[in-house]
């Protein structure tokens, strides 16, 4: 299924049915009198986010959804039906903004949550509303109201405990096929991961959400590469996992590259427990290994520096370790909360 994490669609809510304007008439009963019935509630549009979906691409091709409309008030004083509710199901973690996307709506971050977005209108009333001692036979009846419309944007915003960032080309694919049973595409060549790929990782009795961010690059926050797009994702996530390419040179200055792009981007994502994983170790010297490892670390200076594993994910070496150590980061995380 193809993914797709952003939707502009418009909604229209059910219009209300028109009232009547009918009499009685009956065999021997003379003056009768009104018996208009209101007209039915139109339908309203109700958003439910749904679990085992993680994609919005049913609303790539269809953008234009109406509830049903209430039914027309009847003789006899009888009411109108209303409208069916429509209910449109979206991927648990989908933000509803408004159409310039500057005010959020709803943020249906919980299975089974829902947002009434776009309320039905009310049926008219029927003429015997206007009986009066002064009018007792009124031929007037009201129209149905119209109801609500709005185009809005839907965002979707994974769920997953773990995100996986870094430049293109990082290897963050191909851990996330090691230490899941997810198989992304792994080439080598950057860029290989263009939407976020979703896998579970299982530690003794525990299963963690991972989510494979597309690679970032300077500027991303300004839309620069694949920009921002995919940023949101890891605002959800619990921890973050920074994935850097061993054979690089400088590994400070990637590492501080991604965290700049993170911190103009928002939503607090530096704030996030974090670990980093230097990957590749096999293509390492063991002896420049251990050397540019502690230069690594000395660049942090007196700032926390975050726990930092090696691991070689093509060659499977390191990974459990750091399928414990994420583990055991997980148990401080929760102490926490």
């Amino acid at each position: 299924m193809k993914f797709l994490d952003k939707a502009k669609i418009h909604i229209k809510a059910g219009d209300g049915g028109n009232g009547s304007a009918s009499f009685r008439r009956e065999k021997y009963i003379e003056f009768g009198g009104p018996n208009g019935g209101d007209g039915g509630r139109g339908g309203d549009v109700v958003f439910r986010a749904v679990p085992n979906v993680n994609t919005l691409i049913d609303y790539r091709y269809k953008t234009h959804f109406a509830a049903g409309r209430g039914e027309n008030g009847m003789g006899k004083m009888r009411t109108g039906a209303s409208g069916d509710t429509l209910v449109l199901p979206v991927p648990t973690g989908t933000v509803i903004l408004s159409e310039n996307e500057e005010i959020e709506y709803a943020d249906l971050n919980v299975d089974g949550m829902e947002y009434l977005a776009a309320r039905g209108g009310n049926g008219g009333w029927g003429n015997l509303h206007f009986k009066s001692p002064t009018n007792r036979a009124p031929r007037q009846a009201n129209d149905g109201l119209p109801g609500e419309e709005r185009t809005v944007v839907l965002r979707l915003k994974l769920i997953a405990d773990i995100g996986l960032v870094g430049f293109p080309n990082a290897g963050k694919s191909t851990l996330l096929s090691a230490v899941t049973a997810a198989r992304p595409k792994i080439a080598n060549y950057p860029f290989t991961t263009l939407n976020p790929q979703l896998g579970v990782m299982y530690a003794h009795n525990r299963e963690f959400v991972l989510v494979d961010l597309p690679g970032l690059i300077q500027g991303a926050h300004t839309g620069v590469g694949l920009g921002d797009r995919f940023l949101g994702h890891a605002e959800r996530t619990k921890m973050i996992l920074h994935v850097i390419d061993g054979t690089e040179p400088d590994w400070a200055a990637r590492y501080s590259a991604i965290r700049f792009e993170m911190d103009s981007y928002g939503g607090d994502l530096t704030e996030k427990p974090e670990m980093v994983v230097i990957n590749k170790m096999d293509a390492i010297a063991p002896d420049d290994l251990q050397e540019r490892l502690a230069a690594f670390k000395k660049s942090f200076g007196r700032k926390r520096r975050p726990e930092i594993m090696t691991i070689s994910a093509a060659g499977r070496v390191g990974i459990s370790e750091l399928i414990s150590a994420i583990e055991k980061k997980f148990v401080e995380i929760e102490k926490n909360e």
